[in-house]
């Protein structure tokens, strides 16, 4: 059951950093460096955004490890 929970915790987690998170975090890294071609603009703001959402789904993921490893009652079963 923990890792339906972790895995349920990272959907959430990879969904929320990509709806609130994602853009915003490439956009901010983009506009504060200078570039001499779009190109390297747009691969480094797809690298941040995925890189973003992958951070999103790992910590999701560890949430809800911890939290499914909680709700045991620490009794293995026979």
């Amino acid at each position: 059951m923990r890792y339906v929970i972790a895995m349920i915790f990272a959907f959430a987690g990879a969904t929320l950093a990509t709806l609130f998170l994602g853009s915003t975090v490439a956009n901010w890294v983009v506009n504060h460096l200078s570039f001499e071609s779009p190109d390297d603009a747009d691969n480094l703001h797809m690298l941040v955004f995925v890189g973003t959402n992958v951070a999103g789904l790992l910590i999701g993921w560890l949430v809800g490890w911890v939290v499914g490893g909680s709700s045991g009652s620490g009794k293995p079963a026979a």
